[in-house]
């Protein structure tokens, strides 16, 4: 088969119609799991005791359990206790339980990071300690915890790939389908990598920026802003 053809007709194509599946998975996973790990961390470090505990059960699981073996559980484990998901909603629950674990980890450091006299100092001006930690220890706590969860982003979009195993059809999907169709597998991986090496890269230089923009002068290595000229 001619190459020009086979990448303008077929596999480009395909691979755009994948793209645009694993942006869906990406997308959709990202918030949800920022905000299930930040309410996990939160448990974690502020909860009664049963709540830190049954937290803390919560990340030894899902960051003890592989990817693949959950998204095997979702969707092929679920409807035999008449639970189904079906393909998408499968991938996109597994990448959220797996990114909201990750995520409160660099949640909960960054939380414990905040001295504890500032909840005291919210407690003493009249806030409740919900209050204090919503609006005074979080909001500290999210520009130490950035690097991390920017971190934890970029490995989202990389281990999206996985979803394919559970019928998904997004990139890796559509390359092994059109690989196993036309037998062009170094053609349609090649192709692959470049996709995700384009999403990583753009995606770096997007965090690195959210980074610098929301870094706190002496933390974690951040410049101390001087006067223009110094």
């Amino acid at each position: 088969m001619s190459q020009i053809p086979f990448w303008q007709d077929i596999l480009l194509p395909a691979l755009w119609d994948g793209l645009w599946v694993t942006m869906q998975l990406v997308i959709m996973t990202a918030p949800l799991g920022f905000l299930l790990g930040l309410l996990v961390a939160v448990s974690r470090v502020y909860g009664p005791a049963p709540v830190k505990w049954l937290a803390q059960l919560y990340v030894i699981f899902f960051r003890g359990c592989p990817l693949l073996v959950l998204l095997f559980i979702l969707y092929f484990g679920l409807p035999s206790i008449g639970i189904v998901l079906g393909s998408f909603m499968s991938a996109l629950v597994g990448f959220i339980l797996c990114n909201s674990a990750y995520n409160s980890e660099y949640l909960r450091g960054a939380l414990q990071s905040i001295k504890r006299g500032q909840l005291l100092a919210a407690r003493s001006l009249g806030m409740t300690k919900a209050q204090g930690v919503l609006y005074v220890v979080v909001p500290q706590a999210l520009r130490r915890a950035l690097p991390g969860v920017s971190n934890e982003f970029i490995y989202l979009i990389k281990y999206s790939s996985l979803a394919y195993v559970v019928a998904v059809i997004e990139l890796t999907g559509a390359a092994k389908i059109i690989a196993s169709k036309y037998f062009m597998y170094f053609e349609a991986f090649a192709a692959v990598g470049i996709f995700y090496l384009v999403l990583v890269t753009i995606t770096t230089f997007g965090v690195t920026w959210l980074e610098k923009k929301y870094a706190i002068p002496g933390v974690s290595g951040a410049a101390v802003k001087t006067e223009k000229g110094q």
